[in-house]
């Protein structure tokens, strides 16, 4: 797993991985191991150099896509380089700010970070996250001027607004809710096309400024090395397949806001990442995204 653990994707993924062992067998042992740095550089690298025996998997995510594409020579290709088992899931991120904040909608932070340009800062899980491209996608549409803060981790991002060392940041879903629901940060929107169930009250960047490209949800799923053999791929697409099946499962992912979206094949989910690798391409590029 490429990010810190206690985060949203790392504790679905812990989840996800108790149903895995059960459904592998009694034998099986599924074992998470958190690999931060980099933003998620450190993790792809090590997945993509092991033996290509499924027993090595890489919680493969939108973010490592937008890593490519902001720094084309790092040692990885999403596509190239891995064997793409199966999507898991979707999720939006959600614009915070404190909850003592002064800003109680879009319209009052973009107005702030218009009328002091340059002094607003935004926190995000490291460079090329689905917090920094929300960030910087939005910077881009309204034409802001605001600082990307970036950390080693998406936990790390509510302390920093709390100790008010950055202002608003986007969260993924799964780390946001939980801080929204305890009244440490307040929700102003959200990514995702239609309001979250979880959120009803809460309005989605596309009805604010009225486009679609404002809809940005992330997603994951398991990638092991490139050149997998088709049994082995097979046999953990069907293990992960049945692993959603599990009601509990299912309510815990969409309770924390993460969409279950499974990949009809492990084809489809290759087709899916060589889509998504031309539409974060193009974003990285309009929003000028690097890694300094």
């Amino acid at each position: 797993v490429p990010f810190a653990a206690g985060g949203g994707p790392d504790l679905l993924t812990r989840k996800m991985a108790v149903k895995l062992a059960e459904i592998l067998g009694k034998s099986a042992v599924v074992v998470v191991e958190n690999v931060v740095g980099a933003g998620g550089i450190l993790a792809a690298q090590n997945v993509a150099r092991m033996p290509p025996d499924g027993y090595n998997l890489l919680l493969g995510a939108s973010s490592h896509v937008v890593q490519k594409a902001m720094e084309p020579t790092v040692a990885f290709d999403p596509v190239k380089d891995f064997t793409h088992v199966t999507r898991t899931v979707f999720t939006p991120s959600v614009l915070v700010v404190s909850a003592t904040s002064a800003y109680t909608t879009v319209e009052d932070l973009v107005k702030a970070a218009k009328a002091a340009p340059g002094k607003l800062n935004y926190a995000s899980g490291g460079v090329g996250s689905a917090a920094h491209l929300c960030a910087a996608a939005l910077a881009l549409h309204a034409n802001l001027d605001v600082v990307h803060v970036p950390y080693k981790g998406s936990v790390e991002i509510v302390p920093s607004i709390l100790s008010g060392s950055t202002q608003f940041a986007f969260p993924i879903a799964s780390t946001a809710i939980p801080q929204v629901q305890g009244g440490k940060v307040r929700a102003l929107a959200v990514t995702s096309a239609q309001r979250m169930p979880s959120l009803p009250n809460v309005p989605t960047l596309v009805e604010v400024f009225k486009t679609q490209e404002l809809a940005l949800d992330a997603w994951f799923g398991l990638w092991g090395p490139a050149n997998m053999p088709p049994a082995i791929v097979d046999a953990l697409f069907k293990a992960v397949t049945a692993t959603y099946q599990d009601a509990a499962l299912r309510a815990d992912s969409e309770a924390a806001g993460a969409v279950v979206a499974l990949s009809a094949s492990p084809a489809e989910f290759t087709r899916f990442i060589e889509a998504e690798t031309r539409k974060l391409d193009k974003l990285v590029k309009a929003a000028r995204l690097t890694v300094q």
